[in-house]
């Protein structure tokens, strides 16, 4: 791994040839589409993901949004770098819906040599927008 950039890898993931992180399996995550600077996963809230008063909890907007921006980061960095979350803000719009088909974009705002930007949304097919985020990832040696 250490010699694929994260692009690479994350096209690995996508094409199967990788497998996906327990994270995105947990969360019921799927990487539909990436390209530099950009990582798209489909994504659909179930019972499991419902707090106690039977709404969807706000941790799942937050994790697959995380994951969005951290990989739109992720393939813009050549092999042999990793990144991590440092810093991540998330302003829920609207009550997630269970059972309900969603898209989680992740685009790259800037990265330099230790430091990436990225925001984040969570939308349904129209367009429709449930939260949005924005992450700080630090980028240091894999």
């Amino acid at each position: 791994m250490k010699a694929l950039s994260g692009l690479e890898i994350l096209r690995k993931m996508r094409a199967g040839d990788l497998p996906p992180p327990a994270m995105g399996v947990l969360m019921s995550l799927t990487l539909e589409r990436v390209a530099e600077g950009e990582a798209v996963f489909a994504a659909i809230a179930s019972e499991q993901h419902t707090n106690p008063m039977g709404g969807v909890h706000g941790g799942f907007a937050a994790t697959v949004l995380d994951s969005a921006t951290g990989c739109a980061v992720h393939t813009t960095l050549p092999p042999g770098k990793s990144y991590a979350t440092v810093d991540l803000s998330v302003q829920m719009i609207r009550p997630v819906p269970v059972g309900v088909p969603l898209e989680v974009i992740g685009k790259v705002l800037n990265v330099s040599k230790r430091v990436g930007f990225a925001e984040g949304w969570l939308q349904d097919a129209e367009g429709k927008r449930y939260a949005h985020a924005t992450a700080t990832c630090a980028i240091f040696e894999s």
